[in-house]
């Protein structure tokens, strides 16, 4: 079908925004994307990125050969300012390390942000060179955020390569510390120099065109160390041991009740400790990631955790005195630190930005539905801002694992999505 035709189309279905009130589109001020997609400008826009959608592909693999480890996203960043310049975006970097390519807009204060996350979880030294096996691509972060990238950069290019202008302007930005310990430096460094000229958020993370984040999914992340005497694994057998400690507390935080409604999880990620197979070891730590749809769920989390880790520390020094190998000894030792907040948050249903999302899925015969997830949309979420988080076409799994693979079937799809939020979001200038 041509995408010309796509003005003229009404798809007979119930998607999400359908639950979105009229008054909620009206309040938005913008065209509708059927409207849109009668402007020459945006007809042309919609075809780049379907023609385009081959070279997005080798952009995101070079994008993701490129290693992005947490708090080193310093190579990657510099190449996605040559891209973002090359796309007729004015670019800057900020203190935090973000990049910032500038569309100017009608208004220079209201600003459509959208941002696209650099790192991965992956530490340096991970293998990321991108394998083939038939239309899958296969690396390390290829898809989280692979795919979000290649297509900040497709969607800049189409904007100029078609003329578009706009009623806001457009900041399209590839931050940094979205994920893990990063703790959403790059988007604090963004709220705190611009919050009151954010008219709207929308983070492209994935490839997912099936849902779109509208909640914010609050988490806590906890470091948990406990430290001892240490000893030599002969002589000093039945030493106080952190390790056997920490295993300890680990059974009994696993056997913690989690409620079903609001839904509520935890993760025990990392796990370190000793110094030799044959030395007790003077330290043991974990990392642990708590979630939940509300966030007064998360200090109880919090509460049961600690209790876990005291529960563990208290049997393991009761073993040690049982076999007579604690007197004269430094007792275990607790610390616990939090590592980081992301604040919850919830897009109110009759959102006029809800209502955006609605209609380019309408034009575009894509069905979705209203998901919660964690990404750089929670903080503008957490204070009012409008923000949703999307993917930007094709399909992946195995994201945070080496075996994460992307496939760009159809990927199409997702770039004209991403492109008729944001514009609709930003508003099309005459």
């Amino acid at each position: 079908m041509k995408l010309v035709a796509l003005c003229c189309i009404l798809v007979s279905m119930a998607p999400l925004s359908d639950r979105v009130s009229p008054r909620a589109a009206g309040v938005a001020g913008e065209r509708p994307a059927q409207e849109l997609t009668a402007d020459s400008r945006v007809q042309r826009a919609l075809e780049l990125l379907k023609d385009s959608a081959g070279a997005t592909t080798e952009e995101q693999i070079r994008i993701t050969e490129i290693p992005a480890p947490p708090f080193h996203e310093e190579k990657r960043a510099a190449y996605l300012r040559k891209l973002l310049g090359d796309a007729g975006l004015r670019v800057e970097s900020d203190s935090a390390g973000n990049v910032i390519g500038e569309l100017p807009g009608a208004n220079a204060n209201d600003v459509v942000l959208v941002t696209a996350h650099l790192d991965t979880v992956f530490p340096e030294g991970t293998d990321v060179h991108v394998r083939r096996d038939g239309t899958r691509l296969l690396a390390p972060g290829i898809s989280d955020n692979g795919t979000g990238l290649a297509s900040l950069v497709a969607v800049a290019r189409a904007m100029r390569d078609a003329q578009i202008r706009t009623r806001s302007s457009i900041w399209f930005v590839a931050d940094v510390g979205e994920e893990g310990e990063g703790n959403l430096r790059g988007m604090h460094a963004l709220m705190d120099a611009y919050r009151s000229r954010l008219k709207s958020v929308i983070a492209l993370d994935g490839s997912a065109t099936d849902y779109v984040s509208t909640g914010a999914i609050a988490s806590h992340r906890i470091e948990v160390v406990i430290t001892g005497p240490g000893g030599h694994s002969w002589s000093d057998f039945g030493a106080p041991n952190p390790i056997y400690a920490l295993g300890r507390a680990i059974t009994k935080f696993s056997e913690t009740h989690l409620p079903d409604n609001p839904r509520t999880t935890f993760n025990i990620g990392e796990i370190e400790g000793g110094t030799s197979v044959n030395a007790i070891p003077q330290r043991a730590a974990m990392k642990v990631d708590l979630r939940s749809e509300s966030e007064s769920e998360l200090p109880i989390l919090e509460r049961d955790l600690r209790a876990a880790v005291q529960a563990g520390v208290d049997e393991e020094m009761a073993e040690a005195r049982a076999r007579n190998a604690a007197a004269g000894r430094a007792p275990l030792q607790i610390s616990v630190s939090v590592l980081g907040i992301r604040p919850g948050g919830q897009l109110p249903p009759d959102s006029p930005l809800l209502a955006v999302v609605n209609d380019a899925d309408r034009v575009l015969g894509n069905r979705s539905r209203v998901d919660r997830s964690s990404t750089d949309a929670n903080l503008p979420l957490s204070v009012g801002i409008p923000a949703i988080s999307i993917g930007c076409g094709g399909s992946s799994a195995g994201a945070h694992t080496t075996g994460e693979w992307y496939d760009p079937t159809g990927r199409e799809l997702g770039l004209q999505r991403t492109f008729l939020i944001v514009l609709g979001a930003a508003g099309l200038a005459p």
